[in-house]
């Protein structure tokens, strides 16, 4: 086994955090894996995956060559596809992240749409709400809601969304509708501990920002059961506006307190650049922008 197999052996057991799993993904048998991690640290010198009867785990050592690995193998792969004519027409696989309601409303369709147009594309989404390290862990194309920070990636602007609170008609007709954001103290909450939004409400009037911390009576682990509450009437909750545009247009939910909402949070479509980019990433951000710009609910002026 060559050196660049042991690496792509040794970044299957990182990933698959095991090595029965690992020899599955790769289709070998778990002792070929076994013995192709062994080989390479004993070539190395050192233990890259400390292991234990239940667990494996990468050592400080193997953080550091996993690392590498993916880097060198991403090299290696964009020289074949270069050679192959892949920056000139779009082949191989595609590696994209998203978050993760997002991904599924509005990604999803997006890959489903392109693969039709370029059959000799695959994709491989990973939708989850963290902030994925490109580099790190292989991606080609990441969609990221919120302000960048500066780094050598490029980035398209495809829309924004709005911090928004909404609520039942049914919920506001009984308990009266906020006025403003202070008034929510008095008004029964529902929030998402897995939200970016925190128990601090953030907010702007004439320009000036503040803040109004809340203690929700109800907290559930995701957005669309914080969501799902609130079409129940149980009461207002805040979330970013495409998670409810379907559910405000249907009159589902009603908007509060649109006047104090703080600036939108753009929507980037991020990819790394570099001497050539792939043809696979090329067209897929072209094709990605160009639907994103047209959904309503990311672009009120969008053209239907």
């Amino acid at each position: 086994m060559d050196r660049f197999q042991e690496m792509q052996v040794f970044l299957a057991v990182a990933e698959q955090e095991g090595f029965a799993l690992a020899a599955r993904h790769l289709n070998m048998s778990p002792p070929s894996v076994t013995r192709a991690v062994a080989a390479l640290e004993e070539r190395i010198g050192t233990l890259l995956l400390a292991r234990t009867t239940r667990s494996v785990r990468l050592t400080e050592a193997g953080q550091r060559y996993v690392a590498d690995c993916r880097r060198i193998l991403a090299e290696l792969e964009e020289a074949e596809e270069s050679a192959a004519g892949s920056h000139a027409n779009a082949r191989g696989q595609l590696t994209l992240t998203a978050p993760m309601l997002f991904g599924e409303l509005f990604v999803t369709p997006i890959m489903v749409g392109y693969l039709e147009q370029q059959p000799a594309v695959s994709i491989k989404a990973l939708l989850v709400d963290r902030v994925v390290s490109m580099v790190d862990e292989g991606i080609d194309v990441a969609v990221r809601i919120g302000n960048l920070p500066d780094s050598g990636l490029h980035a398209v602007e495809a829309g924004f969304v709005r911090r928004v609170v909404c609520a039942a008609p049914g919920y506001l007709a009984e308990h009266g509708r906020p006025e403003h954001p202070e008034q929510l103290r008095e008004q029964r909450i529902v929030m998402s501990s897995s939200s970016t939004l925190t128990s601090d409400w953030h907010f702007n009037r004439d320009a000036e920002a503040f803040a109004v911390r809340l203690e929700p009576r109800l907290v559930v682990s995701a957005n669309q059961a914080a969501i799902s509450a609130a079409k129940l009437g149980w009461g207002l909750t805040r979330v970013l506006s495409y998670q409810v545009a379907a559910q405000v247009a249907a009159g589902e939910l009603e908007l509060v307190l649109e006047q104090f909402e703080p600036a939108p949070l753009p929507i980037h479509v991020v990819y790394q650049g570099g001497r050539k980019v792939p043809a696979k990433v090329r067209t897929f951000v072209d094709y990605c922008v160009e639907q994103l710009r047209q959904h309503r609910a990311l672009n009120p002026v969008a053209a239907g």
